[in-house]
């Protein structure tokens, strides 16, 4: 038996009552079978979904009320003014990271013509965003998987960004001989054994992109200790970080020569980006 829009709506939401944004979740699984956006869905709700949509979004529903992300079944994800394609081989962008794109953007003026890095750049959100805000800059992005890499690169093609330039390899690798105005990097910074790494979407994420180490910093200690020989004089680090984590990477910045170090809060409030200035 098939049903409208509106009654395939609260069916899934009922459903999906344990997730944290249950009509949200359905609405974007509608969206994503029926290719259109939401604001249709409010203007056809009697709409009447034919057997095989049926079928389908029950499909969809059923496979994130197991807890697959929204992200990896539509494959898509806003961030920022972009649409990424994202895979179960990306990290999922998250709105908490716009917190980096936002203090980046502060620090370049509109019409600079910077050379920028975005290490591990993943789906290439944080690149991305960067090169389509400020066109006259020239970005790399990196990271050591080719599969993530290839979907960085669909990315900007989809998006249409054309200043940014993806290159293999883990973290300072493929940096040999460059410097750069302003580095940034989320980096993975949950803590190995961290239960919720068990829980929710971060069990279908990839885990490389995820954990580092015991207390969740060992790759934010590498960068922090190597972002210096690819730093121009008065060049910008900037770390995304766990909500805990701020006092620990100012100590690590600070240590080992930075200047001007803070820290940046959330859209939570919770500390979430922290940076220095390399002089």
């Amino acid at each position: 038996m098939t049903s409208t829009v509106q009654q395939a709506l609260a069916a899934a939401q009922t459903r999906l009552a344990e997730s944290d944004t249950p009509r949200l979740d359905a609405e974007l699984l509608l969206c994503h079978l029926l290719e259109k956006n939401r604001a249709w869905l409010r203007a056809w709700p009697e709409r009447v979904l034919t057997a095989d949509e049926q079928a389908v979004f029950e499909d969809l529903v059923a496979r994130r009320a197991a807890g697959e992300p929204v992200a990896y079944l539509t494959g898509r994800r806003a961030f920022w003014s972009l649409e990424l394609k994202v895979t179960p081989a990306t990290l999922i962008p998250r709105p908490d990271t716009e917190t980096l794109v936002e203090w980046a953007l502060e620090l370049m003026p509109p019409e600079a013509a910077l050379n920028l890095a975005d290490l591990g750049t993943g789906s290439g959100a944080i690149a991305l965003a960067l090169g389509r805000e400020r066109h006259r800059c020239r970005v790399v992005a990196t990271d050591v998987s080719l599969d993530t890499l290839a979907v960085a690169r669909e990315n900007a093609t989809l998006n249409q960004v054309g200043n940014v330039e993806f290159l293999p390899g883990s973290w300072f690798a493929p940096l040999a001989g460059r410097r750069f105005d302003l580095i940034a990097s989320n980096p993975p910074y949950v803590a190995a054994g961290d239960p919720h790494l068990g829980r929710g979407d971060l069990r279908y994420e990839p885990p490389g992109a995820l954990a580092s180490g015991r207390d969740g910093l060992d790759d934010i200690r590498l960068l922090a200790a190597g972002a210096w020989a690819h730093l121009a004089p008065g060049g910008w680090l900037l770390l995304e970080h766990g909500y805990d984590q701020g006092a620990a990477v100012r100590e690590l910045l600070s240590r080992h020569g930075y200047r001007e170090v803070q820290t940046r809060r959330d859209g939570g409030g919770h500390e979430r980006v922290s940076g220095g200035r390399w002089s």
